[in-house]
Parts: C-alpha cells; structure tokens; sequence
C-alpha cells in the first residue's frame, strides 16, 4: 500500500510561519505596544516554554518546578562569566544548559516514577527547595537575595572583530535566532518516535508499559528535555538583562509558565509564546492606565479566568483545533457514517478477506523444546483470598491453548501472572525455558508475551495507524531509543508491518480513523491487532469474543487462527463452543485452582468439568 509519508513543504509550513513571524515582530508589534526589550522577554519565555510544552502538553506531566532548571541554567552562566572562571558567553550558556539537563535527570528519576498530583508535588517541593538553596547556602555563588550583576553579553568572532550583541534589536535577534532552531528541534521532536510515543503515555500509560515501551524511562527523557530548555532560557536571560535576579528560582516562575502555557495553547509549541505575550503585554500596559497601578495583578487575574473559560484548548489551541475540524469534517464524518453503518449491521465483517495476508514478523524463537510457555505452581494470594492457587501447565509452541472457568475462577489474575502485570505471591513463568517472572511487564512485553485485554485499552484520540504503530515500534526500536531526529513513519519495516496487520484486521480502510470512532467489534480486533503488532512469540487473549455479534465472533475466530500461523496463543474465553472450535488443548480452573488440563475432547467428556460449569462441583469434593 503506497502511504505518503511526512515530508515536503506543506509539512514545514509552521516552521516557515515562525519565521516570519519573527522577522516581522520587532516592525509590526512596536505599534501595539510592545517594545523590542519586551518581545525579547517573551521569547524568552517561549524557549522555556517550548521544553514545558513537550513535557506537560505532549506526555502530560505537570511540573511546577521549571523554575529550579530556568535558575541553575542562569546562575551557572552568571557565575562562571562573572567570576573569571570562562569568558566565553557561548561555553557557559553550554556549560549552565548541561548543569540544568544534569540537575533535572536527578529530579526527574525520582518524579516519574509517581503519577499525577504525586508527580506535580515532588516537582514543586524540588523547586522550593532550590529556591532556599539560592538564597541560603550556596548564596556565596548566586549573591543570594542581590543576584548577580555585570552578566556579559554574548560576543560573535574573535579579537578586534568581535561584535558585542548589546540590548535592542541586537540582542533580539539573537534570541529569536536561539527561538526559532529551539522550535525547529522541538518540532522533530514531537515528530519523532519518541514524540509519539510520549503522547500515547498520555493518552494511556498502563498500555504503552503493555507494548513493551519503558515508561519511565520515556518520561524521564520529556523531562530532561524541559530542564534542558529552561537552562538554555535562564543563562540566557542573564545576558539579555546584564543580571541574574534571584526570583528566577521562585514559584512564582513556575506558575507564570504553566498560566502562559494553558493560555496560549498546551500541545502546540507555539502555545506558551503567545500565552507569554498576552501575559507579559498586559502586565506591561495594565499598569500605565489610571486607578489600576494597584489594581493590575487582580485584572490580569481575571483576564487569565476569562481566557481559560472562553478558550478551553488556549488561544493556539482553538485555532489549531477549529483548523483541524475544518480540514477533516468531511473525513470525521465520513467515518462515523461508517460505525454507524457497521453497528447497524448494514456491513458485514469479512472473515477470510485478508487470510492470505503475508505477515513481514520476525521468526518466534522455538527454544530447545516443544513448550513454549509454562506456568509453574502460580499462585496470587490477596490475605486470606486465593485468587491464584499453585497453577502449573504448559502450552506447547504453534498451538492454540484456552484457559476456561466460571466467573471467579482466578482466569484474569492468571493472566496478569503470565505478562507480569501482577507479581506472584508464589511460583515463576518461563518462556521458551527462560524464567520473565520478576522482570515487570514491559520487560516481559519485550521478551516476547503481548497480552490483549478484556476491556479495550486503546489510544482513543490516535488514529488506527498510529495506534498499531506504538506497538509495532516497541518490538522493532526495544524499551528505549532516543531517536529525536527522525520522523515517526519514516521505518520501512513497522510500516510494512502496520499495512501488512491492518489488512489483516479488516481495518485498512479505516486506517486514518481516530480508535474512539470504530465500532465496538473494529475496536476489538484492533485491540488484539495492537498486541500482535509486537511481534509477539506467545499471545495472551483475554476474551477477545466479548461483547460481539454472531458474524463478529466468526470473524475473529477466524482472525485467530490466522495469528496462529505465526506465534502461540493462549485464549481465556466464556464461549465454550468458541472454545472448543478453536483450542487444541484447553486448562480448566476453579476457584483458583487446577481444575482439568487435556485435550478438547478430554476437557468436554470430563464430569468434574461439567459439575463446575453446572454448580454442583462442591458435592463432590472434600470438605
């Protein structure tokens, strides 16, 4: 399937339009009342903001401690200019980047492993925390509450060539110079498969640790990437100002940059540059009108107020967003005429369309022996319940093996077991001889098990391509790869991948479909299509027939088999006659316990099986 790729001209559109944008400023905007002192301030505030926005509007995490990155970066720079020990503006504008990106990877280790308002604290007690360091103990370096004066400017060329880049439109050159390729980089970014996959770490964390991607090493990176930024913002502010003022650590500075962030548009980029220029201009210009000297921080405060409520995504935010809706009306609806359409029964699943569909996979390891998994006396004890209670069996590899009970049974906990979801109170699992119990799920992920669940755990606002196309990266990039500089589609191989299962699925069509849009069978078959784009050696189905129609069921029966072909699949199913259509040998558990393990006929001639499905099983058991 021949797919345009990103690239071309109309995908450097934005960047071109800062461009302009930036040469036009210091012309146009004087005559709104913006100095040429005050547009550098406000890219200032768009450097920091632009490493914020990868953080908070990208992988959403809300740190409130950007100020402590912004105020090592600039403290570094100041001290090492003034003090003698550099003369170079440029080696320590480097030197007080590495410092801010040096300080932010601690901080960062130690906040990603929380989430939420766990995370926004241990940033905010972070920045406090620098704050007192400031002004307390290291107040010999950072002048404490003076700051640093007699910060040089920036020189370009050497000897009696050099020009000093002084205040005006010099130094806002310069800064617009360091804005645009910070934008530029930050684009890629976002671009990137990084970037991808940090949006669908906020799009739905739990999932993307499932595919095999390590999370916190991913967020850790969005952070170290923001204090980066905000390093690079305060050592140059130190210049731009001849100073380095102390409240360049405090929270005040923080708060201004997720206001101005949430203002202008979080998940834009552009976003926080404007959100600064509504912000810093009418704090600027507030204060010049009578009876408001006073009165100014109130008004801005309600300006903010009514910004927020009337512009929910921020002002680049609705822009982008009405574009957007404009652009792919058409499409959206389109779309959901067809889920209608399906849902009404109007269109009929194919069950054997793509059965001829060659798979480009990787070869699933056989081991030295016929077992591909094993299970060996699992057990989950949650107090005095037993979820899990010493299950042991084998699956043998190529096979279609299902594991079946009643309600309660101990069948999903089982599961959660064999990826590592949850760890066993006792008891291991081995893959191909080699023991995964211990190693965390998406480690487990990445040794070869995928597990598709039994509530969906989609990407909801991704389309069906770029959903199959987080899994498909995990496999072929590993846990980690910080590869910033290339486009997300831009591997040959995953995108071969990604047509070769979209085919499979009966989801071609729907490629550029957000997932929240597909009915509920495509969204079934696309969650069992994104484990099995991670090449996986076993695949864990947890009742993938759930909730389907009479001709769903067929069909992804039938897709089942077709996986078959290529890995191991072990299935936990409520449709026995699915079941046993399907299945070569099937597990049976009860109240956590081994009930039968045999063949599908075994299984279905067996009477203690019969008695567990029919409710009588207790009378025949021991007390």
């Amino acid at each position: 399937m021949n797919r345009p790729r990103s690239g071309g001209l109309r995908s450097h559109i934005p960047e071109l339009a800062i461009l302009a944008t930036l040469i036009a400023a210091p012309v146009m905007l004087p005559h709104l009342g913006f100095s040429i002192d005050l547009l550098t301030r406000v890219l200032n505030w768009g450097l920091i903001g632009l490493g914020f926005d990868i953080l908070f509007g990208l992988a959403g995490l809300l740190s409130f401690g950007q100020a402590a990155f912004y105020g090592v970066g600039g403290f570094v720079t100041a001290y090492l200019l003034v003090s003698g020990t550099l003369s170079s503006v440029w080696l320590a504008l480097a030197a007080g980047t590495i410092s801010a990106g040096a300080f932010g990877l601690v901080v960062g280790w130690l906040a990603v492993r929380r989430i939420g308002i766990y995370f926004t604290m241990i940033t905010l007690a972070f920045g406090q925390m620098a704050y007192f360091i400031e002004n307390s103990p290291l107040s010999h370096y950072t002048g404490g509450e003076n700051g640093i004066p007699g910060v040089p400017v920036p020189v370009l060329g050497f000897g009696e060539h050099a020009i000093r880049i002084g205040a005006g439109l010099p130094m806002y050159v310069l800064f617009a110079v360091i804005f645009f390729g910070g934008y530029v980089l930050a684009r890629r970014i976002v671009r990137s498969p990084v970037g991808a996959i940090l949006l669908a770490i906020k799009e739905n964390t739990a999932r993307v640790a499932m595919l095999g991607h390590n999370v916190p090493a991913y967020k850790l990176a969005a952070f170290v990437i923001a204090a980066l930024y905000a390093g690079l913002a305060g050592g140059l502010l130190g210049s731009f100002q001849s100073y380095m003022p102390p409240d360049a650590f405090s929270l005040e500075t923080s708060g201004q940059l997720v206001v101005q962030t949430i203002v202008g548009g979080a998940n834009t980029l552009i976003g926080p540059l404007v959100g600064a220029a509504v912000w810093l201009w009418l704090r600027d210009n507030l204060q010049l009108i009578p009876g408001l000297t006073t009165l100014w921080k109130l008004v801005l405060g309600i300006a903010f107020i009514a910004l927020v409520v009337g512009l929910r995504r921020g002002i680049c935010g609705e822009i982008i967003h009405w574009l957007t809706e404009r652009r792919t009306l058409s499409a959206r609806r389109a779309a959901e005429a067809a889920t209608e359409a399906i849902e009404a029964g109007a269109v009929k699943t194919a069950s054997s369309r793509a059965r001829d569909t060659a798979l480009p996979l990787p070869s699933p390891a056989t081991g030295n022996g016929d077992i591909a998994l094993e299970a060996c006396a699992l057990a989950r004890h949650y107090g005095g319940l037993k979820a899990v209670d010493g299950v042991s069996f084998k699956v043998r590899c190529g096979s279609i093996h299902a594991v079946i009970g009643p309600n309660g049974a101990g069948k999903s906990t089982l599961f959660k077991m064999l990826l590592d979801e949850v760890s066993p109170t006792s008891g291991h699992v081995l893959l191909f001889g080699s023991q995964v119990t211990g190693h965390g799920v998406s480690r487990t992920a990445q040794f070869g098990i995928a597990k598709s669940n039994q509530l969906n755990q989609l990407f909801p606002n991704l389309s069906v391509r770029k959903n199959l196309r987080i899994a498909a990266l995990a496999r072929r990039r590993g846990p980690l790869r910080i590869d910033l500089l290339r486009t997300a589609d831009s591997l040959p191989e995953v995108e071969a991948q990604i047509d070769a299962i979209m085919a499979l699925l009966d989801l071609a069509a729907r490629a550029d479909t957000p997932a929240h849009i597909l009915a509920y069978g495509e969204k079934r078959r696309l969650e069992i299509g994104m484990a099995f784009a991670t090449s996986p050696k076993v695949l864990l189905l947890d009742e993938p027939l759930a909730g389907m129609s009479p001709s769903e069921r067929a069909a992804t029966c039938a897709l089942i088999r077709d996986i078959a072909r290529t890995c191991t699949v072990v299935i936990v199913e409520h449709d026995l006659d699915a079941i046993f259509g399907l299945a070569e040998r099937i597990t049976v558990l009860y109240e956590g316990r081994l009930l039968a393990d045999g063949t599908a006929d075994e299984i279905r001639g067996n009477q203690r099986v019969q008695d567990a499905y029919l409710g009588g099983l207790h009378a025949h058991e021991p007390a």
